[in-house]
């Protein structure tokens, strides 16, 4: 991956507080270790969340953590521009 590439998706969309981690952003983050994760879906049930991601953090707030999901959901739909 070349360096800086993350900010392509959120500056093609004019989502000028994306696309890197600094104070005062949006941090939508995950944390996982890609040796640790496994997908869980099937073809008979494909709705299956996966094994192995412990943090996923939505505009800065947790959403699961350790694992658990919490009651948060600081989530908003993105519209282009904003």
């Amino acid at each position: 991956m070349r360096r800086g590439s993350g900010l392509l998706p959120a500056r093609r969309l004019g989502l000028t507080d994306r696309g890197k981690i600094a104070e005062g952003l949006v941090a939508d983050v995950t944390i996982f270790d890609p040796a640790t994760v496994k997908d869980r879906a099937t073809f008979t049930a494909p709705h299956q969340y996966p094994d192995g991601i412990p943090y996923v953090l939505v505009n800065g707030v947790p959403v699961v953590e350790a694992g658990v999901f919490t009651s948060h959901r600081p989530g908003r739909v993105l519209r282009r521009g904003r």
